[in-house]
């Protein structure tokens, strides 16, 4: 997300850190630069003027021309102005009240709504340990109600019976009566949505809001929609009453400056960002993490909190006691592609992690991606259980077999085969001077074998072990 920003702003900072001394006209230069580089991302006119005002009047100063590092004293002023602009703090549904607690999905007919009540949901369920209902009052769109109905099931969370040629307010009295007596903490509400902003679709979500009463009224808009999100902020903020944000398709668009013009125009918090097509691919909202992602800083925090959700602990606790006597086999090899699979895009992955978001476009350039973890999982699973737990017995004519199996030419199990040796040899390295620990010895990490035949061009930048 962010990725043209990012890149026009880490751009813009390279030049202001290479000088030891800064001039008004420099700082200048960058706000002018700075100043562009919002404007493509498609942050709206007006928010681009206060912030760059902001950033100015803290930046010529005494305290920035006289600082040691005045580059990194710009960066820093930038960032916290950044994470003011998307709000300083983190905030999460407001579920205080008398369950069943009301939720209220609206905006845009395309926008994700329907599919982000279920991400919602599933995250309640499964982080909040609380009782779902699903309801959907899109009695318009082809279909909607039994799309909310289907991913309810996907995820295990019960949806309202539908009646057919009920309205949306009959809808919300009989969901409100249902999840009572079935003692449900939560209801979440999938209104409908229009192509446009009209009279009708405002007048039936504020008659269902008088009903429901809700704790949280969640304005749900595609990263993707540009200057029109101001327009849409502005509608919805003013006609319903809109407490939090959820944005969708964030992974989707390079620009996603929506994401600071809605904050700024509808001045309520962003609650949720929707990171990909799969029911779990949605995170909690951090500015301050955020703010550090589009300046290249990366998010090691959340990319923690991804590891402890999505990685298996029992398969890491047996990965580790494996490791720990020097054994690994492919099939070993398999199960950690798998387990990086599941925190997500390798794109996304490189963004959390500081330092490395410079190099991504490097890392495209060089093949390493999300089509590579899948090929060389192929690979592995084109080869027998005893090829799998004893490489040495594959030769020429079974690498053949494997490379037809899978799709993929010979050189290429070749190399998936020299990483997996590469990656053994440090695994018995370890086992044989102490284990893990031995991992933050200096001199064992810079012999690390990372990069199986994948490195950067010029062999410059960081390798991985795939």
């Amino acid at each position: 997300m962010f990725e043209q920003l990012s890149d026009k702003l880490t751009s813009v900072f390279n030049k202001i850190t290479s000088r030891g001394v800064l001039s008004e006209d420099d700082i200048n230069t960058a706000m002018r630069e700075i100043r562009i580089a919002l404007l493509e991302a498609d942050v709206a006119l007006p928010v681009v003027k206060d912030f760059i005002a902001h950033v100015k009047e803290q930046a010529i100063g005494e305290k920035v021309v006289r600082s040691i590092q005045p580059g990194q004293m710009v960066i820093k002023i930038v960032h916290d102005e950044l994470v003011k602009v998307l709000g300083e703090q983190a905030s999460e549904l407001n579920l205080n009240a008398v369950p069943p607690v009301c939720i209220l999905m609206v905006g845009l007919q395309g926008s994700g709504k329907t599919t982000s009540a279920a991400k919602i949901a599933n995250r309640l369920k499964n982080k909040n340990k609380k009782k779902v209902l699903l309801v959907s009052l899109d009695i318009y769109r082809p279909a909607a109600q039994e799309q909310l109905a289907q991913l309810g099931k996907q995820i295990n969370v019960e949806s309202l019976e539908i009646i057919k040629g009920e309205k949306p307010t009959a809808t919300t009295k009989r969901a409100i009566e249902y999840a009572k007596k079935g003692g449900f903490d939560v209801i979440i509400l999938d209104s409908a949505g229009r192509l446009h902003i009209d009279k009708d679709l405002m007048d039936e979500v504020v008659e269902v809001k008088k009903i429901a009463n809700p704790t949280e009224v969640l304005l749900v808009a595609d990263a993707m929609i540009g200057q029109d999100a101001c327009v849409v902020a502005k509608e919805f903020k003013e006609q319903v009453g809109v407490t939090g944000l959820v944005l969708t398709r964030i992974d989707g668009s390079a620009r996603a400056g929506a994401a600071l013009s809605m904050k700024m125009v509808a001045d309520v918090p962003i609650k949720y960002l929707g990171t990909g097509e799969k029911i779990d691919e949605i995170e909690e909202f951090y500015p301050d993490r955020l703010a550090g992602r589009i300046l290249g800083q990366g998010d090691v925090v959340s990319l923690v909190e991804k590891a402890i959700e999505k990685v298996d602990r029992q398969e890491a606790e047996q990965m580790a006691a494996k490791m720990l006597k020097g054994k690994f086999d492919l099939e070993d090899m398999l199960n950690q592609l798998r387990q990086v699979q599941k925190l997500g895009s390798l794109g996304s992955l490189i963004g959390m992690i500081p330092g490395l978001s410079k190099f991504k476009s490097q890392i495209e350039n060089s093949g390493i991606g999300d089509n590579l973890i899948k090929k060389q999982e192929a690979i592995i699973l084109s080869m027998t259980k005893a090829e799998r737990r004893n490489p040495d017995i594959i030769k020429a004519s079974r690498k053949k077999r494997i490379a037809a199996g899978s799709g993929v030419e010979v050189h290429e199990v070749n190399k998936l085969l020299k990483s997996y040796e590469q990656m053994a040899g440090m695994m018995k390295k370890m086992g044989r001077t102490g284990g893990m620990k031995n991992m933050l010895n200096p001199s064992m990490l810079k012999n690390l074998p990372m990069g199986g035949g994948f490195p950067f061009p010029g062999g410059k930048g960081p390798k991985f072990p795939f």
